[in-house]
């Protein structure tokens, strides 16, 4: 019986000295050299300027922002402040979900894609932070060629809307000239005589030769060629 207590006095006075220890700052800061510091932070700016060219040399949105490009690039850095605090000290950690749980974002995101760079920051700041300086650097620049690879393709073909307005008694000349087409319809409207007509097509290098086809129509008033991708039109 005695042993036995003599071992439970043992374990509670292991338990309260693993508590004093994940209080006690000193102790745990200690694993944040210098060195560490600004290798992390490094390696997250690194990282974080890949996400910021390839956003900015490669964005295919309506409007390019760069303050959105700037935030991921903060996000980045920040997420890895974030993770390097959290990752020595248990309390520290707690404080910080409260901290967080409290911020608000109310900006809306329109592209999607967007979303993606933000968690790309995200991510790479997080391996950063976690002193994974290695696997970040290799992540983000296979992510980068990944994005870089499907503009490129994308880029070769793209779908457009054509909008067509002309007469009514050009409308058989207009399917003719459709019926050459691989189109999708999204809209045909008649008022009094004229109608207007709107396709979805794909464009291959930019090939604007469908304007000046339609438009050599007798009867045809006007003709719109509009990128298109399903959210939005440039």
């Amino acid at each position: 019986m005695t042993d036995l207590l003599t071992v439970m006095e043992q374990n509670t006075d292991d338990i309260w000295s693993m508590i004093g220890q994940s209080l006690d700052l000193s102790v745990q800061l200690q694993d944040l050299s210098l060195p560490r510091i600004l290798l992390a932070m490094l390696t997250a700016t690194i990282c974080g300027l890949i996400i910021y060219f390839v956003y900015r040399l490669f964005y295919r949105g309506v409007v390019y922002s760069d303050n959105f490009n700037i935030l991921v690039l903060l996000v980045t850095v920040v997420t890895a402040f974030i993770i390097m605090t959290i990752s020595v000290n248990v309390v520290l950690s707690l404080g910080m979900v409260g901290a967080l749980s409290i911020v608000r974002f109310r900006s809306a995101i329109k592209d999607p894609l967007d979303v993606g760079f933000l968690f790309w920051g995200v991510a790479a700041g997080l391996t950063a932070g976690a002193g994974l300086y290695f696997p970040a650097l290799i992540g983000s620049v296979f992510i980068a060629v990944l994005y870089i690879i499907l503009t490129i393709i994308k880029k070769e073909r793209r779908c457009y809307l054509l909008v067509v307005r002309y007469a009514v008694g050009a409308e058989e000349n207009v399917n003719a000239m459709l019926g050459t087409l691989r189109y999708r319809l999204k809209n045909k409207t008649q008022v009094d005589d004229r109608l207007e007509l709107t396709i979805e097509i794909k464009v291959k290098n930019n090939d604007t030769s469908q304007i000046s086809r339609f438009k050599a129509i007798e009867g045809v008033d006007s003709v719109t060629l509009l990128e298109y991708n399903g959210e939005y039109m440039n």
